[in-house]
């Protein structure tokens, strides 16, 4: 008979992988300064580029997307800070688990697997933006004058930005997940899970401000669920949405979040019935 696993066990189980993983991830100094040495060669290339646009393009357009030219420099830094939440990739461990069978044994545990591995997302998620943010951040503000990073919009939405971070940190771990899940029991490669993650990555605003796209697709660029990775919070940084508006951001995010949880279970425990593990 199949034991179930405690919620209050699971918890507490969880909190210390949380912990243990985050720790570990804290101490790769060295991916941390060559992750910060790429995040500040876009940042620059960004900076570059926005500042072309703003300088010589068609001002209207620059008017139009309600964005300044201090601020898509304060959104470059920001987004290379911290893009480590975005899911590019399927956690290492997590896949190598899959590839080579050991999910076998991670089912063995009396933890309820799915949280077991947001846990450990999560954690690797946040480690990673500690250490290549802390040093991302430090150029920012060495930067010079026209090109660093600026002050909050106000206190508020500073505030309102960590909240809308620690959003999409639930966010990114949660449609990871539901990659991850995908990627169970598939035997044709990891194509289908890439292409997943870089449409994500798209449509975060990461490579290029959501509020520069074109005019008639900004209300599907602000209801879809991957404008909560990376362009709300920052939007609410630099004051391109207002605080009183940030309800629209969190209360979004949250219900994206709560979808991506809901559909990657169903999609792992689907998986898991029907997984064949080989081995001896």
């Amino acid at each position: 008979m199949k034991r179930t696993p405690c919620v209050c066990q699971t918890l507490r189980a969880c909190r210390m992988l949380f912990r243990l993983r985050l720790l570990q991830g804290l101490q790769y100094r060295l991916a941390a300064l060559s992750g910060a040495s790429i995040g500040l060669f876009w940042a620059i290339l960004e900076i570059l580029v926005y500042t072309v646009f703003f300088t010589c393009g068609d001002p209207r357009v620059a008017q139009e997307s309600g964005l300044s030219l201090p601020q898509a420099i304060s959104y470059a830094w920001l987004t290379q800070m911290f893009v480590p939440l975005m899911p590019m990739a399927i956690d290492s461990d997590l896949r190598e688990k899959i590839v080579s069978g050991d999910v076998g044994l991670e089912l063995c545990r009396p933890l309820d697997l799915y949280a077991h591995w947001y846990a450990r997302s999560a954690a690797a998620r946040l480690g990673d933006t500690c250490l290549r943010g802390a040093l991302v951040l430090l150029c920012a503000l060495l930067a010079p004058v026209p090109y660093r990073l600026g002050a909050p919009a106000s206190a508020a939405g500073l505030l309102l930005s960590l909240a809308s971070l620690l959003c999409a940190l639930l966010l990114c771990t949660a449609y990871a997940m539901l990659v991850t899940a995908v990627r169970v029991g598939l035997s044709w490669g990891d194509g289908p899970t890439y292409m997943l993650l870089l449409l994500g990555n798209v449509l975060s605003g990461s490579y290029l401000a959501l509020q520069l796209w074109p005019a008639a697709w900004q209300d599907f660029l602000f209801l879809q669920p991957f404008a909560g990775y990376m362009d709300l919070p920052l939007r609410l940084y630099v004051g391109a949405l207002p605080p009183a508006q940030a309800w629209r951001a969190l209360g979004m995010q949250l219900l994206w979040s709560a979808a991506f949880v809901l559909l990657g279970r169903r999609v792992l425990a689907g998986r898991l019935r029907g997984i064949v593990i080989q081995g001896g």
